[in-house]
Protein backbone atom coordinates (compact mmCIF):
# COMPACT_ATOMS: atom_id res chain seq x y z
CA UNK A 1 0.00 0.00 0.00
CA UNK A 2 1.43 3.34 -1.01
CA UNK A 3 1.94 6.08 1.53
CA UNK A 4 -0.81 8.63 0.89
CA UNK A 5 1.42 11.48 2.04
CA UNK A 6 3.91 10.69 -0.71
CA UNK A 7 1.27 10.50 -3.44
CA UNK A 8 -0.65 13.68 -2.59
CA UNK A 9 0.50 16.51 -4.83
CA UNK A 10 0.73 20.02 -3.44
CA UNK A 11 0.19 22.99 -5.70
CA UNK A 12 3.09 25.42 -5.03
CA UNK A 13 0.83 28.31 -5.98
CA UNK A 14 -1.37 27.58 -2.99
CA UNK A 15 1.05 26.29 -0.37
CA UNK A 16 1.84 29.59 1.33
CA UNK A 17 0.43 33.12 1.79
CA UNK A 18 0.25 35.46 -1.19
CA UNK A 19 0.16 39.23 -1.43
CA UNK A 20 -1.29 41.59 -0.54
CA UNK A 21 0.44 41.83 2.84
CA UNK A 22 0.01 44.55 5.41
CA UNK A 23 2.71 47.13 5.96
CA UNK A 24 4.77 46.15 8.99
CA UNK A 25 7.84 48.32 9.50
CA UNK A 26 10.41 47.15 12.03
CA UNK A 27 13.72 48.58 13.09
CA UNK A 28 16.59 46.44 11.76
CA UNK A 29 17.51 43.68 12.29
CA UNK A 30 13.84 42.80 12.88
CA UNK A 31 12.16 39.83 14.52
CA UNK A 32 10.32 36.95 12.87
CA UNK A 33 7.97 36.84 15.86
CA UNK A 34 6.60 40.28 14.93
CA UNK A 35 5.84 39.47 11.29
CA UNK A 36 2.36 38.93 9.87
CA UNK A 37 1.88 36.33 8.59
CA UNK A 38 4.47 34.45 10.59
CA UNK A 39 7.21 32.96 8.41
CA UNK A 40 7.34 29.19 8.12
CA UNK A 41 10.82 27.93 9.03
CA UNK A 42 9.76 24.29 9.04
CA UNK A 43 8.84 24.27 12.73
CA UNK A 44 5.89 21.98 12.09
CA UNK A 45 6.67 20.56 8.67
CA UNK A 46 10.32 19.51 8.45
CA UNK A 47 10.92 15.81 9.05
CA UNK A 48 14.45 14.52 9.31
CA UNK A 49 15.88 11.14 8.44
CA UNK A 50 19.35 11.17 9.99
CA UNK A 51 21.16 12.55 6.95
CA UNK A 52 23.52 14.68 9.07
CA UNK A 53 23.87 12.45 12.10
CA UNK A 54 26.92 13.39 14.16
CA UNK A 55 27.69 16.56 12.20
CA UNK A 56 28.60 19.90 13.83
CA UNK A 57 27.29 23.11 12.29
CA UNK A 58 27.82 26.84 12.75
CA UNK A 59 25.15 29.06 11.16
CA UNK A 60 25.34 32.84 11.15
CA UNK A 61 21.99 34.61 11.17
CA UNK A 62 20.48 31.47 12.63
CA UNK A 63 17.78 33.16 14.70
CA UNK A 64 15.31 33.77 11.87
CA UNK A 65 14.74 33.47 8.15
CA UNK A 66 16.74 31.06 6.05
CA UNK A 67 19.34 30.52 8.78
CA UNK A 68 16.65 29.43 11.21
CA UNK A 69 15.17 27.04 8.67
CA UNK A 70 18.62 25.51 8.10
CA UNK A 71 19.21 25.20 11.85
CA UNK A 72 15.91 23.39 12.41
CA UNK A 73 16.52 21.05 9.47
CA UNK A 74 20.10 20.30 10.48
CA UNK A 75 19.03 19.42 14.01
CA UNK A 76 16.25 17.14 12.79
CA UNK A 77 18.78 15.47 10.51
CA UNK A 78 20.98 14.72 13.54
CA UNK A 79 23.46 17.62 13.70
CA UNK A 80 24.44 19.71 16.70
CA UNK A 81 24.16 23.42 15.93
CA UNK A 82 25.62 26.76 17.00
CA UNK A 83 23.71 29.83 15.85
CA UNK A 84 25.03 33.39 15.77
CA UNK A 85 22.78 36.46 15.78
CA UNK A 86 22.64 40.03 17.08
CA UNK A 87 21.73 40.60 20.75
CA UNK A 88 18.54 42.39 19.66
CA UNK A 89 17.36 39.09 18.17
CA UNK A 90 17.60 37.13 21.43
CA UNK A 91 13.92 36.21 21.64
CA UNK A 92 13.96 34.67 18.17
CA UNK A 93 17.23 32.88 19.00
CA UNK A 94 15.73 31.40 22.17
CA UNK A 95 12.98 29.81 20.09
CA UNK A 96 15.52 28.24 17.73
CA UNK A 97 17.55 26.83 20.62
CA UNK A 98 14.40 25.22 22.00
CA UNK A 99 13.53 23.72 18.61
CA UNK A 100 17.01 22.23 18.26
CA UNK A 101 16.98 20.73 21.74
CA UNK A 102 13.46 19.41 21.13
CA UNK A 103 14.97 17.53 18.19
CA UNK A 104 17.36 15.85 20.62
CA UNK A 105 20.45 17.76 19.54
CA UNK A 106 22.85 20.12 21.25
CA UNK A 107 22.12 23.80 20.66
CA UNK A 108 24.29 26.79 21.44
CA UNK A 109 23.45 30.45 20.92
CA UNK A 110 26.32 32.93 20.56
CA UNK A 111 25.20 36.56 20.14
CA UNK A 112 27.54 39.14 18.69
CA UNK A 113 28.32 41.53 15.87
CA UNK A 114 30.10 39.86 12.96
CA UNK A 115 31.25 43.22 11.56
CA UNK A 116 33.97 42.94 14.21
CA UNK A 117 36.89 40.79 13.09
CA UNK A 118 37.93 39.78 16.60
CA UNK A 119 34.42 38.64 17.41
CA UNK A 120 34.34 36.52 14.23
CA UNK A 121 37.49 34.71 15.32
CA UNK A 122 36.12 34.21 18.82
CA UNK A 123 32.81 32.97 17.41
CA UNK A 124 34.56 30.17 15.54
CA UNK A 125 36.73 29.26 18.52
CA UNK A 126 33.72 29.15 20.83
CA UNK A 127 31.69 27.12 18.34
CA UNK A 128 34.48 24.57 17.96
CA UNK A 129 34.86 24.30 21.72
CA UNK A 130 31.14 23.87 22.35
CA UNK A 131 30.57 21.40 19.50
CA UNK A 132 33.82 19.50 19.88
CA UNK A 133 34.73 20.34 16.29
CA UNK A 134 33.21 21.86 13.18
CA UNK A 135 32.34 20.38 9.78
CA UNK A 136 29.47 22.53 8.45
CA UNK A 137 29.85 26.30 8.14
CA UNK A 138 26.88 28.31 6.83
CA UNK A 139 27.71 31.96 6.10
CA UNK A 140 24.13 33.18 6.04
CA UNK A 141 23.84 36.45 7.99
CA UNK A 142 23.24 39.47 5.79
CA UNK A 143 22.50 43.16 5.89
CA UNK A 144 20.05 44.64 3.38
CA UNK A 145 18.62 48.17 3.43
CA UNK A 146 16.84 49.62 0.43
CA UNK A 147 17.94 53.13 -0.65
CA UNK A 148 16.47 54.73 -3.75
CA UNK A 149 19.43 56.90 -4.76
CA UNK A 150 23.18 56.50 -4.59
CA UNK A 151 23.34 60.09 -3.38
CA UNK A 152 21.31 59.05 -0.33
CA UNK A 153 23.41 55.97 0.49
CA UNK A 154 25.57 56.82 3.49
CA UNK A 155 29.16 55.70 3.87
CA UNK A 156 28.14 54.17 7.20
CA UNK A 157 25.52 51.93 5.59
CA UNK A 158 27.78 51.00 2.70
CA UNK A 159 30.53 50.05 5.14
CA UNK A 160 28.18 48.04 7.38
CA UNK A 161 26.77 46.13 4.40
CA UNK A 162 30.23 45.29 3.12
CA UNK A 163 31.47 44.20 6.54
CA UNK A 164 28.42 42.05 7.26
CA UNK A 165 28.11 40.40 3.85
CA UNK A 166 31.71 40.21 2.61
CA UNK A 167 34.23 40.80 5.41
CA UNK A 168 32.49 38.60 7.99
CA UNK A 169 32.36 35.46 5.80
CA UNK A 170 36.06 36.03 5.04
CA UNK A 171 36.98 36.39 8.72
CA UNK A 172 34.79 33.49 9.86
CA UNK A 173 35.83 31.11 7.10
CA UNK A 174 39.52 31.89 7.56
CA UNK A 175 39.21 31.16 11.28
CA UNK A 176 37.28 27.94 10.57
CA UNK A 177 39.64 26.46 7.99
CA UNK A 178 42.12 24.91 10.46
CA UNK A 179 39.21 22.97 11.98
CA UNK A 180 37.63 21.69 8.75
CA UNK A 181 38.57 18.15 7.78
CA UNK A 182 37.99 16.39 4.45
CA UNK A 183 34.25 15.93 4.04
CA UNK A 184 33.45 19.29 5.63
CA UNK A 185 31.31 21.83 3.80
CA UNK A 186 30.98 25.59 3.54
CA UNK A 187 27.69 27.07 2.34
CA UNK A 188 27.10 30.74 1.54
CA UNK A 189 23.78 32.50 1.14
CA UNK A 190 23.90 34.70 -1.94
CA UNK A 191 20.84 36.11 -3.74
CA UNK A 192 19.22 36.63 -7.11
CA UNK A 193 20.44 40.18 -6.56
CA UNK A 194 23.86 38.93 -7.61
CA UNK A 195 22.50 38.27 -11.10
CA UNK A 196 19.64 40.76 -11.52
CA UNK A 197 20.22 43.62 -9.07
CA UNK A 198 17.46 46.02 -8.07
CA UNK A 199 18.09 49.72 -8.42
CA UNK A 200 17.44 50.34 -4.71
CA UNK A 201 19.80 47.60 -3.45
CA UNK A 202 23.02 49.00 -4.89
CA UNK A 203 25.30 48.01 -2.01
CA UNK A 204 23.58 44.73 -1.12
CA UNK A 205 23.59 43.45 -4.71
CA UNK A 206 27.33 43.98 -4.98
CA UNK A 207 27.94 41.94 -1.85
CA UNK A 208 25.78 39.09 -3.12
CA UNK A 209 27.79 39.01 -6.36
CA UNK A 210 30.90 38.85 -4.20
CA UNK A 211 29.40 35.88 -2.35
CA UNK A 212 29.11 34.04 -5.68
CA UNK A 213 32.77 34.73 -6.44
CA UNK A 214 33.64 33.60 -2.90
CA UNK A 215 32.05 30.21 -3.64
CA UNK A 216 33.55 29.85 -7.10
CA UNK A 217 37.09 30.77 -6.05
CA UNK A 218 37.23 29.05 -2.66
CA UNK A 219 35.83 25.81 -4.04
CA UNK A 220 38.85 25.61 -6.34
CA UNK A 221 41.22 26.19 -3.43
CA UNK A 222 39.59 23.69 -1.11
CA UNK A 223 38.52 20.98 -3.55
CA UNK A 224 41.94 19.31 -3.38
CA UNK A 225 41.58 19.29 0.41
CA UNK A 226 38.25 17.45 0.23
CA UNK A 227 36.21 20.43 1.44
CA UNK A 228 33.19 21.41 -0.63
CA UNK A 229 32.02 25.03 -1.03
CA UNK A 230 28.60 25.91 -2.45
CA UNK A 231 26.02 28.67 -2.32
CA UNK A 232 22.30 29.30 -2.43
CA UNK A 233 20.73 32.22 -4.31
CA UNK A 234 17.22 32.86 -2.96
CA UNK A 235 14.69 35.14 -4.58
CA UNK A 236 12.07 36.99 -2.52
CA UNK A 237 11.74 35.12 0.78
CA UNK A 238 9.48 36.18 3.66
CA UNK A 239 11.97 37.11 6.42
CA UNK A 240 12.59 40.01 8.84
CA UNK A 241 15.39 41.16 6.53
CA UNK A 242 12.70 42.40 4.16
CA UNK A 243 10.26 44.01 6.60
CA UNK A 244 12.98 45.82 8.59
CA UNK A 245 14.16 47.99 5.71
CA UNK A 246 15.25 45.47 3.11
CA UNK A 247 12.23 46.54 1.07
CA UNK A 248 10.18 49.76 1.11
CA UNK A 249 6.86 49.24 2.86
CA UNK A 250 4.89 49.71 -0.36
CA UNK A 251 6.90 46.83 -1.82
CA UNK A 252 6.11 44.68 1.23
CA UNK A 253 2.42 44.90 0.34
CA UNK A 254 3.04 43.12 -2.95
CA UNK A 255 6.19 41.22 -2.01
CA UNK A 256 6.78 38.20 -4.24
CA UNK A 257 3.86 38.77 -6.61
CA UNK A 258 6.21 39.38 -9.56
CA UNK A 259 7.40 35.75 -9.52
CA UNK A 260 5.69 33.08 -11.65
CA UNK A 261 4.44 31.52 -8.41
CA UNK A 262 2.97 34.94 -7.47
CA UNK A 263 4.14 34.82 -3.88
CA UNK A 264 7.27 35.03 -1.75
CA UNK A 265 9.10 31.91 -0.72
CA UNK A 266 9.09 30.74 2.87
CA UNK A 267 12.34 29.86 4.65
CA UNK A 268 11.12 26.28 5.04
CA UNK A 269 11.12 25.89 1.27
CA UNK A 270 14.89 26.35 1.18
CA UNK A 271 15.80 24.14 4.13
CA UNK A 272 16.18 20.98 2.05
CA UNK A 273 18.71 22.72 -0.22
CA UNK A 274 20.98 23.48 2.74
CA UNK A 275 20.61 19.89 3.92
CA UNK A 276 21.44 18.48 0.50
CA UNK A 277 24.55 20.65 0.15
CA UNK A 278 25.76 19.53 3.59
CA UNK A 279 24.99 15.85 3.01
CA UNK A 280 27.66 13.45 1.77
CA UNK A 281 25.25 12.40 -0.98
CA UNK A 282 26.10 15.73 -2.68
CA UNK A 283 29.78 14.81 -2.72
CA UNK A 284 30.30 15.89 -6.35
CA UNK A 285 28.68 19.30 -5.86
CA UNK A 286 31.21 22.06 -5.23
CA UNK A 287 31.52 25.54 -6.65
CA UNK A 288 27.79 25.49 -7.38
CA UNK A 289 25.10 28.11 -6.76
CA UNK A 290 21.63 26.66 -6.21
CA UNK A 291 18.75 28.95 -7.11
CA UNK A 292 15.40 29.11 -5.31
CA UNK A 293 13.43 32.05 -6.62
CA UNK A 294 9.91 30.95 -7.47
CA UNK A 295 10.61 30.85 -11.17
CA UNK A 296 12.40 34.19 -11.54
CA UNK A 297 16.01 35.30 -11.37
CA UNK A 298 19.18 33.31 -11.78
CA UNK A 299 20.89 30.85 -11.64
Amino acid sequence: MKNEQNTTLKNPLEQYPKPPFQRQPQQPPGLASKMSPQPDHGEESYRGSGRLKGRKALITGGDSGIGRAAAIAYAREGADVVINYLPEEQTDADEVVQLITDAGQKAYAIPGDITNSEFCKQLVNDAVEKLGGLDILVNNAGKQQAVDSLSELSEEQFDATMKTNIYAPFWITKAALPHLKPGSVIISTSSVQAYDPSENLFDYAQTKAANVAFVKSLSKQLGPKGIRVNGVAPGPVWTPLQTSGGQPQDAIEKFGEQTPLARPGQPAELASIYVQLADDSASYATGQIYGAAGGSGHP
